[in-house]
């Protein structure tokens, strides 16, 4: 009997682990370990691109809680496949990175592709090490156990052409157990549980953090047994419903503003939550922080004295343990304040939804689109996974859709990155809908994938769509077409035109930098690869179409042709109070 090929000791390795999909794009020599880990059966998704074949394994981490993995080629494939280390790495989330490389003997000679990787990825990894054929199961199985203990990050594995097809040993079984968990120390439970009860205005931040470590349980046990008001981060909704009614997201200015003392549950006082800072926050707000990783604790205006580090399951139910037979008053003038926001704010929403123009605007998209899919599905079934991406889009939309169970939104995350919507997608199918031969005959959990795209953000990977058909994914995929970045140039097609020719007259003016091509037809995105497309305009248009691409068992593109939108001063809200406290810092 032959030795075995480096490359299916790689694929043999992986499948110890108990891996079940890898992403990636293959090329001479990494086709050979995707070609033997087939034969494994562990399936292989191959991409068009590596960037979104990275960003889909990032995401599968997120989703399943233990490593994606992400196979390419070496040089150029490893450099696009750095998108997803870096949201990894912004997001915390686990990857394993493969890459071939040229032969051993021929580095330093400028072989076909060669990139010194492992120097390249090593300040942006938590470990990178090139494999020999002698070292396979023990490098990929400390990538994968780096990846994943601690706060998630990439492990990358470089294997050089002459290790994946040279020949090796038998090897024995790789073996990788779950991570150990750290409960609280218990003074610091105690503090904690001693502020939240004398908290005038306490306030609980459930962050991505506590959905990736599938700690609703504990969290759902620690809001009802205590009333105190919560705040979901735009990945933390779910983990607690959000129709429950501690839930303060419709309010989230007076809640961070009014609240005394804030207890934050796997998220960081980043720019998302403006730095835990003046003028979002109380000025003398005291930040109990939880996190697995002691070196987020007292960051910006976190008070590392009041912080915990620990798993947020174990820690979670050692405070719910303290805080045994107390409940907050939520008969106080902090409560009175979010439900008074509350109204104005969701009053506001509603008028939004109801503007009946033609081209149709965000409000009006968002609000057909949640009648029509709540009706096919109700959102406590939990039944439909969100993905959202866009400036406009996914901001205007996580408002909108309601998330009653964990792990079902995904958007850019903490790196803010486009383009990763869908790959996200094509991750999240993996992840719900990959046949389970543990699952009872006739059971079905299946979920339907919805994808909500800006349509700049939709072209940063609209190859994939054809991805989606070749593996008969049914995602369907909302194209919200504004005809440009932020908002489009013009409100009809002939001024459109004449400012395009003026650009190419090379006149003065001419199309904006934020401007993208007049209502493109990205529907046929679908339709050429064997999918659906529709283009609507009206609401009626676009009841119909996402019925049909709900019920269909084919990728759908739906081309909703909304309002260009005004003109204005390009910002973020986040940076509206950061150079409000940078400009009163100078007085």
């Amino acid at each position: 009997m032959a030795a075995p090929t480096g490359a299916q000791l790689i694929a043999q390795a992986l499948h110890e682990l108990g891996i079940k999909v890898i992403f990636g794009l293959v090329g001479i020599p990494v086709v050979q370990i995707a070609e033997e880990a087939i034969k494994l059966g562990i399936r292989f998704i191959a991409f068009r691109n590596e960037q979104a074949a990275s960003y889909a394994a990032t995401a599968y981490g997120y989703l399943t809680g233990k490593p994606g993995v992400c196979l390419v080629v070496g040089g150029p494939g490893v450099l696009h496949a750095m998108s997803g280390i870096g949201n990894s790495s912004a997001n915390a989330w686990p990857l394993l990175l493969l890459a071939g490389s040229s032969e051993s003997h021929l580095v330093t000679k400028g072989a076909f592709q060669e990139l010194d990787a492992v120097s390249l990825l090593t300040p942006h990894v938590k470990l990178a090490v090139r494999s020999t054929l002698e070292s396979i199961p023990q490098s990929i199985s400390n990538a994968y156990r780096t990846s994943w203990y601690g706060r998630g990050g990439t492990g990358f594995v470089d294997l050089p052409a002459d290790v994946i097809q040279g020949e090796g040993d038998e090897i024995s079984k790789v073996i990788v157990p779950s991570p150990a968990r750290a409960a609280g120390d218990p003074e610091r439970i105690a503090a904690a549980v001693k502020l939240l009860r004398a908290a005038n205005a306490p306030l609980v931040i459930v962050g991505k953090g506590a959905a990736y470590a599938q700690a609703e349980g504990g969290i759902r046990k620690l809001i009802n047994d205590t009333k105190i008001p919560f705040l979901p981060t735009p990945m933390g909704k779910g983990v607690l419903p959000d129709s429950h009614p501690s839930n303060t997201a419709s309010a989230r200015s007076a809640a961070l503003k009014g609240a005394d003392v804030v207890l934050i549950l796997g998220a960081r006082l980043n720019w998302i939550l403006h730095f835990g800072e003046e003028p979002k926050w109380n000025p003398d707000v005291k930040i109990i922080q939880v996190d697995i990783s002691a070196e987020e604790l007292g960051k910006n205006n976190g008070d590392a004295s009041l912080s915990i580090i620990g798993d947020i399951n174990l820690v979670t139910s050692q405070l719910s343990s303290g805080l045994q037979n107390w409940q907050y008053n939520t008969s106080t003038p902090y409560i009175s304040a979010i439900r008074a926001s509350t109204v104005k704010n969701e009053a506001t929403a509603a008028k939004a939804a109801q503007v009946d123009t033609l081209p149709m605007t965000y409000g009006r998209t968002f609000a057909v689109i949640k009648e029509t899919l709540n009706a096919l599905s109700p959102p406590e079934n939990g039944d439909i996974v969100y993905v959202s991406e866009g400036a406009n889009t996914m901001d205007i939309s996580r408002s909108v859709f309601n998330v009653e169970h964990p792990r079902l939104r995904l958007d850019a995350g903490t790196y803010a990155t486009m383009g990763v919507g869908l790959g996200y997608a094509i991750a999240a199918h993996c992840a719900y809908n990959l046949p389970d031969p543990q699952a009872e005959s006739g059971s079905s959990s299946r979920k339907k994938i919805v994808c909500l795209e800006g349509d700049s953000a939709f072209g940063f990977s609209m190859p994939e769509i054809e991805t989606m058909a070749r593996y008969t994914m049914d995602i369907l995929v909302f194209v919200v077409n504004n005809g440009g970045v932020y908002h489009g140039d013009s409100a009809d097609s002939d001024a459109w035109l004449a400012l395009q020719d003026k650009t190419a007259q090379g006149a003065a003016g001419g199309l904006r930098s934020t401007s993208l091509g007049w209502e493109v037809g990205y529907e046929k995105m679908a339709e050429m690869c064997g999918g659906k497309g529709y283009l609507v305009r009206t609401p009626e248009e676009l009841r119909k179409a996402t019925e049909e691409g709900f019920k269909a068992t084919v990728p759908v593109v739906i081309n909703i042709i909304i309002e260009a939108g005004q003109a204005k001063k390009l910002e973020f809200a986040w940076q509206k109070s950061t150079q409000k406290k940078a400009k009163n810092a100078k007085l």
